[in-house]
């Protein structure tokens, strides 16, 4: 587990936090004294028309943001009370939320039906207990308030949880959203209880995580410490406060998926068959535990919803993937599934409530009811490869001549691939003799299978989508940039005989295209300085071979040259000081394969300068 942290004074840190949620929704206040997060008062005047009677309070300890504080807002909580890290804030910090922090009592306007207060847990002895402390003492006050415990978790089974039961993670999110939003719409205390409690009774959820947290302001554990987890384990069932899971075991992403999609529906499963998800409509929420990224939240969502279609004939009517309800920065993530009911109260639905606007930063669903139920599967086909036929230009050179300099030039940059690797490797991220390589080999499948045809426009619009699938990052950027210009300028220069004159004209146009994407110039220690001696070279010269050795010349001219540009730039190092800029000694190596200059006849030996021909 990682023990850094920005900030390591909890206390500070907790404080803060609770601070940046009302800089982030003007709506809202903090209570810091009592560490309550509110919705101020006179807030929601766009909502006037709904005189909403009841407020919705829930809270615990520090460390699960977004939950609870970022919940705060018009359509979901109310107000959220904010422990310390891991711990339930006090019963007296709850009371105080309770009987001043939020409209407790208030009758509705014009239906005579009494307000009251919704005071929504997650199943922990400690916030039960505080939870439930306050609420009786607001009970014995005279305020109308109720108060459900949400207990989602499967990871543990019946056996193991004994009277304890189930605890709660992230499906309680779930429960706030469609409370709030029943409350929005003016209903009373008992109608939200009864649908909390209904969302509540049919939820499942589980989490896995890769490592326990470390918790700012504590020491860290001992390396062989039961908390670490080895190498490759996984926790499945694993709590948000580095509970105990079902197992630890090494095991790839399918089978754990599979693992805790059967700990949640196996109706046969007595020891964990909590809810029987026998809906029609069924809500994933896929809740990040902190330290996953985006990317690979991606592809566990991918997983799980194939797996849920595949095994159990569940396509969730709603799917929910981000951060709502963390374990600090936990490595880990939880599945949430709630089987959809009616909720008995004559409308409106559970999905219609999820669906309902809110203006709580921690909430996030962008997508309305109207996209979700539209079901539109409507795709666009067309092949993007395809852009018609290339007509001949009339811009002709020696196809077999052509053909042989082509792989000539592409083997000397797969030759070059090592010592390219090797110079990025110490100046870059070590990527560019690949890419290079990828890109050529892809060249020479392409034209050993389809040979060049001699017109010069024809086959290099046919070698551009070859480097254009073939090689990414900056420098597949730049070919294929150099590469599409190019064939707007060897187009307007037909027809007639591709002369070195004309490939110099036209390499020269497509120098300017380039210049006009990128900053880099000769100097910049960039493939640039290679190209650029290149075409100066056979514009003043025509020949092809004393335009490669300028070119080999000017690349190894890089060597002690500081980058202006690239990853060199940030890398820093002297690392420039002792190799030449890799993607200049690449280009180099192809105009030298191109010459049929290999690089100890680049001295002076003779060569053979057929190319030139063409």
């Amino acid at each position: 587990m990682s023990a850094k942290h920005f900030i390591n004074d909890p206390i500070h840190l907790v404080n803060t936090a609770l601070h940046a949620v009302t800089l982030t929704n003007p709506s809202l206040a903090l209570d810091p004294i009592n560490k309550i997060v509110y919705i101020r008062p006179g807030s929601g005047h766009h909502n006037a028309s709904q005189k909403q009677q009841v407020s919705l309070i829930s809270g615990g300890g520090s460390g699960h943001e977004p939950s609870f504080a970022a919940m705060v807002g018009q359509g979901l909580l109310s107000a959220a009370v904010a422990g310390t890290i891991f711990a339930s804030p006090s019963a007296e910090q709850v009371r105080a939320a309770i009987m001043a922090r939020v409209d407790n009592n208030e009758p509705g306007e014009g239906n005579g039906r009494p307000g009251g207060v919704l005071v929504t847990v997650m199943n922990y002895t400690g916030d039960v207990l505080n939870f439930g402390v306050a609420v009786e003492k607001a009970r014995a006050a005279d305020v109308n308030v109720e108060m459900v415990v949400v207990g989602d978790d499967v990871g543990v089974g019946r056996a193991k949880a004994g009277k304890v039961g189930r605890r709660g993670i992230a499906g309680t999110v779930l429960v706030h959203k469609i409370s709030g939003a029943l409350a929005a719409q003016g209903r009373s205390l008992g109608e939200v209880a009864k649908v909390a409690r209904l969302v509540a009774a049919n939820l499942v959820s589980v989490g896995a995580s890769l490592e326990h947290v470390h918790v700012p302001g504590r020491a860290a554990p001992d390396v062989n410490s039961a908390e670490r987890l080895k190498e490759g384990e996984v926790e499945i069932g694993m709590g948000i406060h580095n509970e105990q899971g079902s197992s630890r075991e090494v095991i790839e992403l399918p089978a754990m998926v599979q693992r805790m999609l059967t700990q949640m529906l196996d109706k046969n499963d007595e020891d964990r068959a909590f809810v029987n998800v026998n809906s029609n409509e069924v809500v994933l929420l896929l809740n990040n535990l902190g330290g996953v990224s985006v990317l690979e939240m991606g592809g566990i969502l991918a997983e799980v919803v194939t797996q849920l279609d595949k095994s159990y004939g569940i396509r969730p009517v709603r799917i929910l993937s981000g951060t709502y309800m963390t374990s600090l920065n936990g490595l880990g993530f939880s599945i949430s599934l709630l089987n959809v009911v009616n909720t008995d109260i004559g409308g409106p639905s559970m999905i219609e409530l999820l669906d309902d606007p809110c203006e709580a930063t921690g909430w996030s669903s962008p997508i309305s009811k109207l996209t979700w139920e539209e079901k539109n599967t409507a795709t666009r086909d067309q092949d993007p490869t395809i852009e018609g036929d290339v007509r001949p230009s009339g811009l002709t050179m020696d196809a077999s001549v052509a053909q042989v300099a082509l792989k000539q030039a592409l083997e000397s940059v797969i030759s070059a691939e090592p010592e390219v690797t090797r110079y990025d490797t110490i100046v870059g991220d070590g990527d560019c003799g690949i890419g290079l390589k990828r890109g050529a080999e892809a060249i020479a499948k392409h034209i050993s299978s389809t040979p060049l045809s001699g017109d010069v426009v024809v086959d290099v619009a046919n070698i551009i989508p070859v480097v254009e699938t073939g090689m990414d990052g900056t420098s597949g950027a730049l070919y294929a940039i150099f590469l599409n210009s190019l064939l707007a300028a060897l187009r307007s220069l037909a027809p007639g005989e591709a002369t070195p004159k004309v490939w110099a004209t036209a390499l020269r146009q497509s120098c300017e295209a380039l210049s006009r994407y990128t900053p880099a110039r000769p100097g910049d220690r960039t493939l640039i300085d290679a190209l650029y001696p290149f075409v100066e070279v056979l514009e003043k010269t025509g020949s092809l071979k004393e335009a490669a050795e300028a070119a080999l010349e000017a690349a190894e001219g890089t060597k002690g040259m500081k980058a202006s540009l690239g990853r060199t730039v940030y890398i820093g190092g002297s690392g420039y000081e002792q190799v030449p800029d890799p993607g200049a000694w690449g280009l180099a190596f192809f105009f030298l394969g191109l010459a049929g200059v290999l690089l100890g006849q680049a001295e002076g030996k003779k060569v053979d300068e057929g190319w030139e021909k063409i």
